[in-house]
């Protein structure tokens, strides 16, 4: 594991600490690794294969709930999972865990679950419900609350501050998927579409437009 100083700023969200277990080459066994982030910069270096891809998809899964992209005849979480064949089980557990600090201030860690069990034929993969962790403010008191993978999806980019969007295709973009700015007109359109809320945006004015042009109808 490698660790550092935690110095992030607290006008703004930041990730101090992700810990990964099982998940790609990382064991589901022993300790879980860890990483302690740095702000405003982490560099992560090693050889190839030792597991850096990793640790970007697995902070993208943690604030997105969005899966790497799929890999050979394997999909996107049956490649994500550590491989039950190599670990001599049927079945693997992963969990990535990550404690960031909110654009109010406050210290929070997300723990997402991951299930992958080898059938006879088949892999089958399951997201299992995540863990959404805070401290209350007034009393100290941990609070530690079980969240549906949608309900988190939703909240992680709310808390943090930052769309889902810009965290999927800017932040935490995939290095297969890196590419995206020069990919077809309609494709790209859509992906800047996503990142600059456009669609959000034409629906509000065009709520505005048909309440203006009601109010004048009925003045």
């Amino acid at each position: 594991s490698l660790s550092s100083k935690n110095c992030a700023n607290p006008s703004m969200a930041s990730i101090s600490k992700l810990s990964i277990r099982g998940v790609r080459s990382f064991s589901p066994d022993g300790d879980e690794q860890v990483i302690a982030f740095c702000f405003p910069l982490t560099i992560i270096v090693g050889q190839n294969g030792c597991g850096k891809t990793t640790i970007i998809e697995s902070l993208k899964y943690a604030v997105t709930g969005s899966l790497p992209p799929a890999q050979g005849s394997k999909s996107s979480g049956q490649a994500f999972v550590h491989d039950p064949k190599s670990y001599g089980s049927t079945n693997v557990k992963a969990n990535i865990k990550l404690r960031f600090t909110n654009r109010a201030g406050t210290s929070m860690v997300v723990v997402r679950s991951m299930e992958l069990t080898q059938k006879k034929t088949t892999l089958t993969f399951k997201a299992l419900d995540g863990i959404l962790r805070s401290t209350d403010p007034t009393t100290g008191e941990r609070v530690s609350m079980s969240h549906r993978c949608g309900e988190l999806d939703r909240q992680i980019p709310q808390l943090m501050g930052v769309s889902k969007a810009i965290l999927e295709h800017v932040v935490f973009c995939h290095q297969e998927d890196s590419n995206w700015p020069l990919r077809e007109g309609s494709e790209l359109k859509k992906r800047f579409d996503d990142i600059f809320d456009s669609t959000r945006y034409a629906k509000a004015l065009e709520a505005i437009q048909k309440t203006r042009k009601k109010y004048f109808a009925e003045a």
